[in-house]
């Protein structure tokens, strides 16, 4: 690289208004610096009580050894493009409950810095901010865990009894990190994404799986380094199959995912809801499908741009999940349709699902981009919607008049909800007087199309 062009590029990084920052509201970038400047302090008033041993540093140097290895490990297999799971834990946990809370502030930061360098270059404040948020989740659990340990444990007569209560004090300090950790980073998360719940993101069986497996080997990582700190190395194969796991796990999912939206792709919801249909029929219970598909949209391509027709896209998925309930079936069925299976639900009330979501999407905004102060637009849906019935048992069919149904929709000026009814003669051309399913869950009377 030429003196000019690394003069040219330090200019730009040091300009403000080029940093990606800019681009979050004010409230999540004041959030973000309080994160970095309360982490900032803890280690220099850490710093100040701390005093350094030849011990403290090996175990230290060791643990950083490890991480540096498994970032290398993360750059090999090649997912320098995506998210990897976090496994530095297994030692992070051991210098929280061995060492004074000073090194728990410091232990994120080598290996959130040789990610950035060696893995993938994201927004550096976005990588300051997750070290920060590490050292203080890790730091909290550590002087947690050495006041239970001075003040508690310590006292216990028992030796048995004193060793189960450490192992389980640093089995606590691993929750207790895990839970400040969270809670820090879920502001951010809703920020981006107010459908975003505590639950709904760190909840779910796999990460709690995973989760709870590496508090559970670095607990054993904790317990076999008080003998030596050589032994912490021994826990790298642990953690190359941990990751592995993990990986396996992300590509199942990402499989079944839409990658634009992060719903159920195709052919994973028509597997999902040939399942649910087959099991509807056998318990005799009401089932409904929907299909939702955006109006005019390739008119926003044309106008704005594919990057702005994917963030409508994507503001539409999250508008769609948050009508939904758990065990309802949603994904992306085409360029711009959805796919909606909604168990225990009759006709009737899949119409009200549909109109709230056709009405929420209507009067919703859409910014451009994800400054402050960006355009906005607004789109609008057509849904059509067929309940399961006698004339109406597999999918196939269910999902024709559907289709057929959200034709209709269209046809009478789009931004509507159509239903098909087994009293209707829709989606067949309507005989003169007939009845049919009109926009709003209304009924009226069509004369027959010429």
């Amino acid at each position: 690289m030429s003196i000019a062009h690394r003069e040219g590029a330090l200019k730009h990084a040091l300009d403000f208004r080029a940093w990606p920052i800019r681009e979050n509201t004010a409230r999540l970038n004041a959030y973000v610096l309080a994160v970095i400047l309360v982490d900032l302090a803890s280690i220099a008033i850490a710093g100040l009580t701390t005093t350094f041993t030849y011990h403290q540093l090996m175990l230290f140097g060791f643990a950083c050894l490890c991480s540096a290895w498994m970032v290398e490990a993360t750059k090999k297999a090649g997912e320098n493009a995506g998210w990897v799971y976090d496994i530095h834990g297994i030692w992070d946990l051991p210098i929280a409950v061995l060492l004074p809370p000073l090194y728990a502030l410091l232990v994120p930061i080598p290996y959130v810095a040789l990610s950035q360098l060696r893995v993938k270059h994201i927004p550096l404040h976005r990588r300051v901010f997750s070290a920060a948020m590490l050292g203080l989740s890790y730091g909290i659990a550590s002087v947690a865990f050495h006041t239970v340990d001075q003040h508690a444990i310590t006292s216990i007569a028992s030796t048995d009894a004193r060793r189960a209560a450490w192992v389980l004090a640093v089995a606590g300090c691993g929750v207790l990190q895990w839970v400040a950790n969270r809670l820090l980073l879920l502001p951010p998360i809703r920020s981006t994404d107010p459908t975003q719940g505590f639950k709904s993101v760190f909840m779910t069986p796999e990460s709690l799986e995973a989760d709870g497996t590496q508090i559970c080997v670095g607990t054993i990582v904790a317990v076999c380094t008080t003998m030596t700190p050589v032994s912490i190395l021994f826990a790298l194969p642990f953690a190359t199959l941990l990751q592995r796991s993990q990986r396996h796990g992300q590509l199942v999912s990402a499989s079944r995912q839409d990658s634009k939206t992060g719903l159920l792709n195709a052919g994973t919801w028509e597997r999902e809801a040939g399942a649910e249909i087959t099991r509807a029929i056998r318990t005799r219970t009401p089932l409904a499908v929907a299909l939702v598909d955006l109006d005019s949209f390739k008119a926003v391509n044309d106008t704005y741009g594919h990057l702005s027709g994917d963030k409508a896209l994507l503001a539409v998925a999250r508008t769609i999940k948050v009508f939904l309930r758990d065990y309802d079936l949603v994904g992306r069925f085409g360029g711009e349709e959805f796919a909606l299976l909604l168990p225990q639900t009759d006709e009737n009330a899949a119409r009200g699902i549909a109109e709230r979501i056709r009405a929420h999407i209507a009067g919703m905004p859409i910014p451009l981009s994800d400054a402050p102060d960006a355009e906005a637009i607004r789109v609008t849906v057509s849904i059509g919607v067929a309940a399961l019935s006698s004339s109406r048992s597999s999918l196939t069919e269910l999902l024709a008049t559907a289709d057929a149904a959200l034709y209709r929709a269209k046809d009478a000026g789009r931004n509507q909800v159509w239903v098909t009814t087994d009293s209707a003669t829709f989606p067949q051309p309507a005989a003169s007087g007939s009845t049919v399913a009109a926009p709003h869950g209304q009924q009226r009377t069509e004369p027959a199309r010429g």
